[in-house]
């Protein structure tokens, strides 16, 4: 499995290296950098060629990784009976590109549990921001023909209440990085969905008053707040360093409002 190609863009963009370790997973065009206290991701990485995409049929199931130990996995008794999704970390439909053999090995190996994390069914099915903000990313990539690799995962908090052996992550990160006019650029967001999940009494209620809310954030943000080490997508970062430190987390209400250039 070829895994997470740093040089897919052109220039040298490495997965994002984390601090706590972990176990590093090779996949069809991604990779997953598993952390076996957490039982989940720390870390994905997907190349996405957006003039070679394939618009498959949904093929593939849910099966546990057998290179990782079953105890290090956050496998189905965790999405058994309650509100929550299997919420796939690198999309099923971002490494399927190439010819249609290699797009259907790709996207059913997005089907793997180090690639899930659990989150609250509101947060995951919405069209409007989690599945619009990567809908928007992959469009982008279609209709410009651009290449483009992201970083997806949760970050892990003190506030993540446990749940059946695991720990359910209220927040998660994103990082979007391609080759603009005047060389790499990238874009961060964080995705909160605190208000969506309840896991007392050992049962996971989900608060149908609740929201969910994203953030494009600065990515030096993202890398405190996960002890992740970004490499180059910092001094890409389209929000800038001055921008960021003057602007800060700006919420988004909806796609249009990312700001996908610098100034």
């Amino acid at each position: 499995m070829s895994g997470y190609d740093a040089g897919f863009l052109g220039v040298g963009v490495p997965l994002p290296e984390s601090s706590r370790g972990g176990r590093l997973l090779d996949y069809p065009r991604f990779s997953v950098l598993l952390d076996a206290e957490r039982r989940l991701a720390s870390v994905t990485g997907v190349n996405i060629d957006g003039t070679r995409l394939l618009d498959l049929p949904r093929t593939g199931d849910w099966r546990l990784d057998p290179r990782v130990p079953a105890a290090e996995q956050t496998g189905p008794e965790v999405y058994a009976r309650n509100d929550l999704d299997r919420g796939h970390l690198v999309r099923r439909r971002d490494p399927g590109w190439g010819t249609p053999a290699e797009a259907r090995d790709a996207t059913e190996a997005t089907f793997f549990y180090t690639n899930a994390a659990p989150q609250a069914a509101d947060f995951n099915q919405s069209r409007e921001l989690w599945l619009g903000l990567e809908d928007h990313v992959l469009a982008f990539a279609e209709a410009s023909d651009q290449r483009i690799s992201v970083f997806t995962a949760p970050i892990f908090g003190d506030a993540d209440p446990p749940y059946r052996g695991t720990r359910v992550p209220l927040r998660f990160y994103k990082i979007a990085a391609w080759l603009g006019r005047t060389g790499l650029e990238a874009a961060g967001f964080v995705l909160d969905q605190s208000e969506l999940v309840d896991t007392r009494e050992g049962v996971v209620a989900v608060d149908r008053l609740g929201a969910f809310r994203t953030f494009q954030v600065p990515i030096s943000d993202v890398a405190a707040a996960t002890g992740l080490e970004f490499g180059p997508l910092i001094g890409a970062d389209v929000l800038g360093t001055a921008g960021a430190r003057a602007e800060g987390w700006r919420e988004l209400t909806g796609v249009s409002d990312i700001r996908w250039r610098r100034g």
